[in-house]
């Protein structure tokens, strides 16, 4: 009887001891749960963490850019202001182009994510209008540069129409200055001849006691002199006669230590004043 009785209070202490075998075992497993839901969660948040100082930090990236384009700007003719705000405005375009892909992503994870909703959902539209805003800074920074680029383009247009006004002008006043050179040239220029009787008769310089009368006499036969600076003539000959009229008392004959006669102008614009040619007779 005594065994009997004991058999009964064994089984129940044995599916007590397995009862709570079980219970444990369901904590223990309600418990990793938590703890995977909580790493989950944590995984999560960070990556939304990441994403959104991944975007603030390309918003200051961009303002640093700005920055950069607003001083090159400041100085629109140098080739390396013009370098540094293509390059810049490059970056700023492709940095914007991310933190809209990285916004839309936070966008979409929002519907799925069970991390602080609301608060992110705040986060998210905070971020579009920062980035709103500067779309709508890089928007008129692109409409000052490409005002800028039109005013340079006309400047250049004007430079280089000035350019060919100066060159046009520069030609035209050193064919003036040519046009007074030669003119001041003929101006004082004159012409002269000395041989012998035999000599101005072949040449036509002298024909039927006449000197100079017709237009056809060989004017290649004179030597074209300066007046201005021309003043005496050696004639190498002992016999010397002017010929052509010429005032007196504005030259004169000389002879040298051989007999031989030098013409000295004493008064050139005078002596030149009633004939450009000079023509001697000489034996």
């Amino acid at each position: 009887m005594k065994k009997l009785f004991l058999l009964p209070l064994c089984l129940l202490a044995l599916v007590a001891c397995n009862n709570g075998k079980k219970a444990e075992e369901r904590a223990q497993h309600e418990r990793d749960s938590l703890m995977q839901v909580i790493d989950e969660k944590e995984t999560e948040l960070n990556d939304i963490m990441g994403s959104i100082n991944e975007i603030q930090e390309g918003f200051r990236q961009i303002n640093e850019a700005e920055g950069r384009i607003t001083v090159a700007n400041g100085n629109p003719e140098a080739a390396s202001s013009r370098d540094v705000i293509r390059e810049n405005m490059q970056f700023i375009q492709q940095t914007m182009q991310q933190n809209r892909d990285k916004i839309a992503q936070l966008k979409q994870r929002l519907k799925t994510t069970t991390v602080n909703v609301e608060r992110l959902t705040k986060t998210i539209e905070n971020l579009q209008q920062q980035l709103d805003e500067q779309n709508r800074r890089v928007q008129e920074l692109e409409a000052q540069l490409a005002e800028r680029d039109v005013q340079i383009a006309q400047q250049g247009e004007q430079i280089s129409q000035l350019s060919e006004d100066v060159s046009g002008l520069r030609a035209d006043n050193e064919q003036q200055q040519q046009t007074i050179q030669a003119q001041d040239q003929d101006l004082h220029s004159a012409w002269f001849v000395f041989g012998t009787k035999a000599e101005l008769k072949e040449q036509k310089i002298l024909q039927k006691g006449d000197v100079l009368k017709n237009g056809d006499f060989n004017k290649d036969y004179f030597t074209k002199i300066d007046i201005r600076i021309d003043k005496e003539i050696k004639l190498y000959s002992k016999s010397a006669e002017i010929l052509t009229n010429h005032p007196s008392g504005t030259y004169e004959l000389v002879r040298d230590a051989k007999k031989q006669y030098t013409l000295k102008i004493t008064d050139p614009e005078k002596f030149w004043s009633t004939s450009k040619y000079l023509v001697i007779q000489v034996k």
